[in-house]
């Protein structure tokens, strides 16, 4: 049987070690590096990535020093007392037959505390904290610190480090005249920013000796009016090279800059072009990055010599056996990352534990056990949806008789997203769920359902409620006009949508709906998106970018309304909410907060805003109102003597909660 993905699979040989793929498992900030107790779970959450069949992982941020601390109190390795906690990770690491590489983190102008240091003292947009200028002694007494943590990783059994020079973080900032307005040896000229990256670099190598991996993570693309130049890219990585680096992996942006890079909406790949035009200039092994979250992609990439090494690193919160599934060919089987961020950037932004979406074990891996059962039981689900697909598949796993009905299909409301543009990954959950269920052995029931009298008359054990919502009707006068439809009409396509709409309700789903009315989203390639956001493909400016993004104005009038007087999506994602409302600023779309709905009829939608009365004079008003949770089978099985469980938005209808829904379908099927 021939490999299914040869350029992925293929070993790479460093000169002193050898790889045995060509897949890095990126590094992400879990916050478990951060809180009491932490280093156990990130122990297993490791080992279960490497027992999967990673063979190199890099860590989250490891700070070394006391100023380069993201927050306070995060994860450091600084002296030689801290060493033991990372020895049981490394070791449990090597036990399950992978590398990991510590990545060192200087967080400068963005760290999240008063002790903040930078090249100049330039305060950063996404810190309340204005930076200190270092000065040359505290420039070399940083230097030092990376050297010392790089001593201890290897101490405490690490295989190498990953030196981060890109998104911004404190090196990054010294290349950059963005950043750095030093008029000393540490600024001014090309040669002098770069001193502290080469430094680090060359000092490391000598500390650590020829035979430990150094990775360094360079600003292929900083997406910044005052980033490098392509020369300066090329110039600053043979000049990495020249110092001792092993590999140098791809970073792209800044964080604080407004171009996703990451989220669902950037086309998979979408930046692997950059790398690619930096292979010719350099002979280290090249590592690309960002939205590539399939076999077929990374092999696609390796195969078209894009680079020599790929980076994932939510693939792996979403699918812990990610590689081992795509080399015994069951790459169907894989749990895809859907780049939500709503389960492991948008919570870490929080101060939360990371997790995963799709994957709600991720980071929880002591606590949420999947086990088999000794009690077998006879359990019927109703409802498909995001929290019953995962009850019913894991209850299953674990042994339980589990017949699985819906009036329609898998999929519940993720049916209507993936007709979302940007929302297209959410395909790949229902396809996993799919397989997941017809593997474990759920009886499916589809385009099917049973009466609460009916099911009094079914032996069964259980009854799990997963009927998800129904959509809310506001009390408006008119409300049952001609021209108002249902949300779930018009992403369905069963009404066509006209060309002056009025959306009522500005959540999740406003958004969903005035983004899919966007003419302009559709049929997109890569180049046309990275047109729109701006990002010079050619490379002729600094940072990347084009003098002018091409944004495109809607052909359509919309207007996105709610009552609340908070800014519309202010409930969505902090990584991604940014990116929804920029992308209706740029096509026109007019969102009003503070409403006041009078009445519709056939002149429009009569409402008072700041205490205007206006007419909106509109052929369509779409319903995004809320939702109210569908729990009709379960008041009428009350009384009954089965036992029900009600989960998802049947239980809590709160903003179409799919990473909600998953995890609580997932730890009932844990304990029923």
């Amino acid at each position: 049987m021939s490999e299914p993905y040869p350029n992925l699979f293929k070993s790479l040989d460093l000169g002193f070690a050898t790889l045995e793929n060509r897949v890095i498992m990126g590094s992400m900030h879990t916050g478990l590096e951060d809180i009491r107790g932490g280093f156990e779970r990130l122990t297993a959450f490791y080992a279960d990535r490497a027992r999967g069949g990673v063979k190199l992982i890099v860590t989250g941020g490891t700070s070394p020093d006391f100023c380069g601390q993201l927050v306070p109190f995060s994860s450091r390795l600084s002296f030689s007392w801290q060493v033991s906690k990372h020895r049981q990770l490394t070791a449990a690491v090597h036990d399950a037959g992978s590398r990991i590489c510590m990545q060192i983190l200087h967080a400068g102008r963005y760290a999240m505390h008063p002790f903040a240091i930078a090249p100049s003292a330039i305060k950063s947009p996404i810190s309340p904290f204005k930076p200190r200028a270092m000065s040359a002694g505290a420039i070399k007494r940083c230097i030092n610190a990376y050297v010392k943590a790089a001593l201890l990783a290897k101490k405490a059994g690490y295989d190498g480090v990953e030196i981060m020079g890109s998104e911004g973080y404190l090196i990054n900032q010294f290349i950059c005249t963005h950043t750095n307005k030093r008029e000393d040896q540490w600024g001014g000229s090309f040669d002098n920013r770069i001193r502290f990256a080469t430094q680090i670099v060359d000092r490391t190598r000598k500390a650590v000796g020829n035979d430990w991996i150094i990775i360094y993570r360079l600003s292929m693309l900083d997406l910044l009016t005052e980033g490098s130049s392509w020369e300066e890219v090329v110039q600053l990585a043979q000049a990495i090279e020249r110092a001792g680096a092993t590999m140098i992996n791809t970073g792209i942006g800044w964080h604080e800059v407004r171009i996703p890079t990451i989220a669902a909406m950037v086309p998979r790949a979408a930046f692997t072009w950059v790398t690619a035009r930096l292979k010719p200039s350099v002979s280290v092994p090249l590592i690309t990055s960002n939205r590539i979250n399939t076999p077929e992609q990374a092999e696609q990439v390796l195969a078209d010599g894009e680079a020599d090494m790929v980076s994932m690193a939510r693939p792996f919160l979403a699918d812990a056996q990610f590689i081992d599934k795509a080399k015994n060919s069951e790459a169907s089987r894989i749990n895809t990352c859907i780049a939500c961020n709503q389960g492991c950037l948008d919570r870490v932004f929080r101060k939360q534990r990371a997790t995963c979406l799709v994957n709600p074990r991720a980071c929880y891996e002591t606590e949420l056990i999947i086990e088999e059962t000794n009690i077998h039981k006879k359990i019927i689900v109703f409802g498909l949806g995001p929290a019953g697909m995962a009850f019913a598949s894991v209850a299953a796993e674990r042994g339980h008789a589990v017949t699985a009905y819906d009036i329609a299909d898998i999929g519940g409301q993720l049916r209507l997203a993936v007709k979302i543009p940007g929302k297209q990954e959410f395909a790949e959950t229902l396809r996993y769920f799919r397989h997941a269920m017809e593997d474990h052995g759920v009886v499916l029931k589809l385009g099917q359902s049973l009466s609460a009298r009916q099911i009094r008359a079914t032996e069964c054990d259980a009854v799990v409620i997963a009927t998800g919502v129904t959509p809310r009707m506001p009390q408006i006068d008119g409300i049952d006009h001609r021209k108002v439809v249902s949300y779930v009409d018009i992403i369905d396509g069963k009404v066509a949508a006209a060309e002056r709409v009025a959306i009522i309700g500005a959540g999740g789903i406003g958004f969903d709906v005035a983004t899919l009315l966007l003419d302009q989203h559709q049929a997109k390639n890569k180049a046309q998106w990275l047109h729109g956001w701006g990002v010079d493909t050619e490379y002729d400016g600094r940072g990347g970018l084009l003098d002018q993004a091409e944004a495109v104005p809607s052909q359509r009038r919309i207007y996105l309304l709610q009552r609340k007087h908070t800014k519309p999506g202010a409930a969505l994602g902090k990584s991604t909410g940014w990116i929804h409302r920029t992308v209706l600023k740029n096509a026109g779309v007019q969102m009003l907060s503070g409403v006041k709905y009078e009445r519709i009829d056939d002149q429009g939608l009569h409402i008072t805003h700041r205490g205007e009365v206006r007419v909106l004079e509109v052929d369509q008003i779409v319903l995004c109102a809320g939702q109210e949770p569908n729990r009709t089978l379960a008041d009428d099985l009350q009384g009954s003597g089965i036992l029900v469980h009600v989960i998802g938005g049947a239980d809590k209808a709160l903003e179409l909660d799919a990473e909600r829904a998953i995890r609580q379908g997932v730890e009932l099927a844990a304990t029923i």
